[in-house]
């Protein structure tokens, strides 16, 4: 018996030397000295400052002390109030981690760096009350929603599986509030004690129950204080501080702005659990009239050419409108007043206007517009059914001639009859910062 148990213990050992040889290796962790950064304002504005992480070969990742973050070895961070914060950089390795702060000081107020569009549209402004709530538009279609990861040939938009007003009504969903505040980025997740998540998500909420969506509903308490961060980029992002998240919870806290405009953001965001899946959460402001008979905004017919009562457009991705005279009053355009747009800084950026009648293409086929571009490309125009913005069809055409008055058309017969009331334009499509833009004479034909 001796025998045997030393055969086995010599057995032992040598299959724990063999797991130790198969054992990967790791680096040494990096040191607080690879963490160490260098900072100094940037010479067009003190209040935007330029970090630099000494040791570049390491992943490096910014927390600025007032709501934002980035990630690269040299980044810029915006202050907009004045103030003192606190700059971490975390660096990472296979190793392991390490983190260095540093305090600065901002001297002065730089209100500029505040009009940021997108922010005024989050949180209402400088001009405001300083905040502004949004909540899950639970009363229209299409306020949730998934489809594949990544976005397939359509575009970002829940193909899949598309909710119905009041879907997901006694899940924890629709009680929810989200307050974003401009000054100090702050952000809260108002509950009222529970939350709609999903069901790979229930072991990370204690309490969590199923609920009759075969989802889960889990006790979860306001989340105060936290903060909001908005990366500009080809795809602009919305991130949540903590433990927040917006909407239906999926393990991930940062979400792709697809729209947002004054009385709408539409979110996409992945699905921890889940690689394939993108899901989709529509919010409007808490003072939005909502109740599924269509939009409160006002509405138009075509044709629409300025001259008389001003139409209201909605503007998104950093666009902006005015009604002015025309500028270039020649050729096929000789009237007296157009629209002008700038292109904002996102390559989706446009504008759409709320129609009276749902658009049918049975025997006025196309739709045409007057354009006066500073450079040639694309124009993009989608039809878009304004209760339920997953429901649309989206063409391009080409505009061929630069700095003068063109007409471009559309053929939208394959439709026929549709649920289509809105019109939305994007001159300049794919570009950010486009150029200003000239619109008039917008009509079926």
């Amino acid at each position: 018996m001796k025998t045997i148990k030393l055969l086995l213990l010599s057995g032992l050992g040598l299959m724990a030397i063999s797991s130790c040889k198969d054992e990967p290796v790791l680096g040494a962790a990096p040191t607080t000295a690879d963490a160490e950064f260098t900072y100094a304002p940037t010479t067009d504005n003190p209040n935007v400052i330029e970090f630099n992480a000494k040791n570049k070969n390491l992943i490096a990742k910014w927390d600025f002390g007032n709501g934002t973050n980035a990630e690269g070895p040299t980044v810029l961070g915006t202050f907009p109030l004045k103030g003192t914060y606190t700059v971490t950089l975390t660096v990472f390795n296979s190793g392991g981690s390490a983190s260095s702060s540093q305090t600065i000081t901002i001297d002065q107020d730089d209100p500029t760096l505040l009009n940021n569009a997108l922010y005024t549209i989050l949180t209402g402004g400088s001009a405001g009350k300083g905040y502004k709530t949004w909540v899950i538009d639970s009363t229209r279609d299409g306020h949730m929603g998934v489809g594949p990861n990544p976005s397939g040939a359509a575009g970002d938009y829940p193909e899949w599986w598309s909710a119905k007003k009041m879907d997901k009504s006694n899940t924890g969903l629709y009680n929810d509030a989200f307050v974003f505040r401009l000054k100090g980025f702050g952000f809260d997740q108002l509950t009222k004690g529970d939350v709609y998540i999903n069901t790979k998500q229930a072991a990370n909420f204690p309490g969590a129950t199923e609920n009759a969506k075969t989802d889960f509903t889990a006790p979860f308490a306001d989340q105060l204080n936290q903060n909001w961060t908005l990366t500009m980029g080809t795809d602009t992002t919305l991130t949540v501080s903590g433990k927040s998240f917006i909407g239906y919870y999926t393990g991930v806290s940062t979400y792709k702005v697809v729209r947002m405009s004054e009385n709408e953001i539409f979110l996409r965001y992945t699905d921890a659990a889940n690689s394939q899946l993108a899901w989709y959460i529509r919010l409007v402001p808490d003072t939005y009239p909502v109740d599924n008979g269509g939009s409160s905004d006002p509405t138009y017919t075509l044709p629409i050419d300025f001259e008389g009562t001003a139409p209201t457009f909605t503007t998104f991705g950093n666009s902006t409108y005015s009604i002015i005279s025309n500028p270039q009053s020649s050729g096929i355009n000789t009237s007296s007043k157009v629209l002008e747009t700038v292109h904002g800084s996102e390559t989706w950026a446009g504008l759409f206007v709320n129609m009276t009648n749902k658009f049918d293409f049975t025997t006025n086929k196309n739709i045409k517009v007057k354009v006066y571009a500073p450079v040639t490309g694309t124009m993009r125009i989608k039809m878009e059914n304004s209760n339920n913005t997953a429901e649309f069809v989206e063409k391009d055409v080409d505009v061929t001639v630069a700095n003068q008055w063109t007409e471009v058309s559309i053929d939208f017969s394959d439709q026929g009859a549709t649920n289509f009331n809105r019109l939305v334009l994007f001159p300049g499509w794919n570009i950010s910062n486009a150029g200003t833009f000239y619109l008039d004479d917008i009509k079926q034909q």
